[in-house]
């Protein structure tokens, strides 16, 4: 059992880099000081300038969920088929239920960042269709691994995915599972010396981990070894995208709880970063040294600014500021 972690909250002075957003998701911060992100619920990939003026670089029918800068410098893009249908309440949007008649199927999508175009990339494994594809993350041998968080369908058939998570190519040449059974997984990231895997699961409120070892291997689960489990959330939070600091830290954005859970690599100590939005989905980080971390406040659709005390851990393809 890993023991109970000492949590603090930190609080970080959040500005407002741009709002009316429909659902942002993904960020990606550009050598530009520019930020990309998807809004899953306006079904487009957004491009925001310093100043906060946003430009569409690509609609994309769906809902478009993580994303990451590819080696050739396209996009790449998690699109999970419309697996939710978008509920408006009290002034603020909010990922809402399954509803099959809208569904488009999962992909992996790649855009091309000068002309717009997308280009579906998989939509399938091994004959077993993608069914809510959410956040995938570079390794920088030409590939990426990404999760599928699968469908919850309350209203319906009342039933929940068991799905996996998933490493493939690129250039589109192949895909496949790395790791199944996966109960809900959702962000996704590396560490520094890209040896370790790790991903939150949504549902099940916990952060977990497998050794890399080859290019989209994994070393078993050891069903009688110590747990791959770093980290389970108290009471009822959900857990959504994450992003890794050049320190270790695992820092996923926290549903229901309104902000960042920040866990140290060995699940002993825990930072609490509120928000205010109870949908926070996501991070990244930008600026010269990788210290200025953009949070996307899904729920009242804007994105927040704010100084990290740590450094970000640079992504594979992406250039320094």
């Amino acid at each position: 059992m890993n023991p109970i972690p000492t949590t603090r909250v930190v609080e970080i002075d959040f500005t407002e880099l741009v709002s009316g957003l429909r659902c942002p998701e993904g960020p990606v911060a550009l050598a530009d000081g520019s930020l990309v992100v998807v809004e899953m619920i306006g079904e487009r990939l957004t491009h925001i300038a310093p100043d906060g003026t946003t430009t569409t670089i690509a609609d994309m029918p769906g809902g478009p969920n993580g994303a990451a800068l590819g080696p050739d410098g396209a996009m790449y893009v998690c699109n999970n088929g419309r697996a939710m249908t978008a509920i408006e309440m009290n002034g603020m949007l909010f990922p809402g239920p399954f509803d099959p008649s809208r569904y488009l199927g999962g992909s992996i999508q790649r855009v091309d960042m000068d002309s717009g175009q997308v280009t579906d990339l998989y939509r399938a494994c091994e004959g077993r269709p993608l069914r809510a594809p959410n956040d995938l993350v570079m390794d920088g041998n030409g590939g990426f691994w990404f999760t599928d968080n699968g469908i919850t369908d309350l209203l319906g058939a009342r039933t929940r995915d068991v799905t996996a998570i998933y490493y493939a190519r690129c250039d589109g040449s192949s895909i496949r599972e790395a790791i199944f059974p996966a109960d809900s997984p959702n962000g996704i990231g590396l560490s520094a010396d890209g040896t370790q895997l790790f991903w939150a699961e949504t549902h099940t409120g916990r952060v977990r981990h497998r050794t890399i070892i080859g290019v989209g291997e994994v070393a078993p689960d050891d069903l009688f070894g110590p747990s791959d489990v770093i980290y389970s959330t108290p009471g009822s939070q959900l857990l959504d995208s994450l992003a890794v600091d050049a320190e270790g830290w695992i820092n996923v954005g926290t549903l229901i709880g309104a902000g960042i859970t920040a866990i140290r690599p060995d699940g002993a100590f825990v930072e609490f970063v509120p928000t205010a939005d109870p949908i926070t989905t996501n991070l990244c980080f930008g600026g010269p040294d990788l210290r200025t971390v953009y949070v996307t406040a899904s729920s009242t659709g804007r994105i927040l600014v704010g100084r990290w005390n740590r450094p970000g851990l640079r992504l594979a393809h992406h250039p320094a500021q």
